[in-house]
């Protein structure tokens, strides 16, 4: 199995070229009719429903966030899809992006249970630490951040910022192309994995600036007001095939947009 360079031919994306990427992902978002913004409510929703149950009964929050990062792969697969179309030069049509995934089902499943088992370890390395670094019992949620951030849990921050950017770039690296991958060239999980790690290495500079892109779109809108994430979801998500296509050599065919997966790994050409 040879993974692909994720190198263009002139060589390294420049950095700055996210921005490029990004305005390009929202010129896709609206081409497409905005039918992305409905798989960001349903990224809205699940924030609610995490909210509501930490608020209760916050035993059961790793369940459910683990449940959010086992469906996520699948809800994006719809917006990676709308972008598809509109390269392909057809018209968006939603109803086919809900189950777009099924051309490669057991490789997207195995990605999304790879993601899942990272945010449960994640989880449980953060309770640990919680405990053995925090000055005072586990927060409400309307105090969280106000507690955790305080300058009593300095060492705790210090700690749990570091541990967790190594889990983020485990994460991001494995991730960066690879939905995208899967669900346009039929791609099985280790190629994509593959191949997302040697994109991120050869194209280091672009690469940190869009993790950080992300984080500033999506962690605003989590923390600032939830429901802005139906709008920096499926820009993300557009900006996302985008890279891809950016990153990528068109060397490897493309999944039969008509057929379900059968089992069957495809090689490169």
């Amino acid at each position: 199995m040879a993974f692909q360079s994720g190198e263009p031919e002139h060589g390294p994306l420049p950095p700055l070229a996210v921005f490029s990427l990004l305005a390009d992902g929202a010129r896709d978002m609206r081409a497409t009719g905005f039918y992305g913004v409905a798989y960001g409510l349903v990224f809205v929703l699940m924030g609610y429903a995490i909210a509501v149950l930490y608020q209760h009964v916050w035993q059961l929050t790793m369940g459910l966030t683990a449940a959010f990062f086992l469906l996520g792969p699948f809800i994006c697969s719809g917006i990676y899809e709308l972008s598809r179309q509109k390269e392909q030069g057809g018209r968006p049509d939603f109803m086919a992006t809900l189950t777009c995934w099924m051309r490669n089902w057991k490789s997207i499943a195995f990605f999304a249970a790879i993601l899942t088992f990272f945010i449960i370890i994640w989880v449980r390395v953060s309770v640990v630490l919680f405990a053995l670094f925090a000055t005072h019992n586990y927060p409400q949620l309307n105090d969280m951040l106000r507690k955790i951030v305080s300058m009593d849990n300095i060492e705790f921050m210090t700690v749990w910022t570091a541990v967790g950017f190594v889990f983020a770039s485990l994460v991001f690296a494995m991730s960066v192309v690879s939905m995208p991958m899967m669900l346009d060239r039929g791609a099985d999980t280790i190629e994509s994995i593959g191949t997302s790690a040697v994109a991120l290495w050869n194209n280091p500079g672009a690469m940190v600036l869009w993790a950080l892109t992300i984080t500033v779109l999506i962690g605003a809108s989590l923390v600032f007001f939830l429901p802005l994430l139906a709008l920096t979801a499926p820009l993300v998500g557009h900006t996302t095939w985008r890279v891809y296509k950016a990153l990528v050599p068109a060397g490897l065919p493309l999944a039969d947009s008509g057929q379900p997966d059968t089992g069957a790994q495809h090689e490169p050409s």
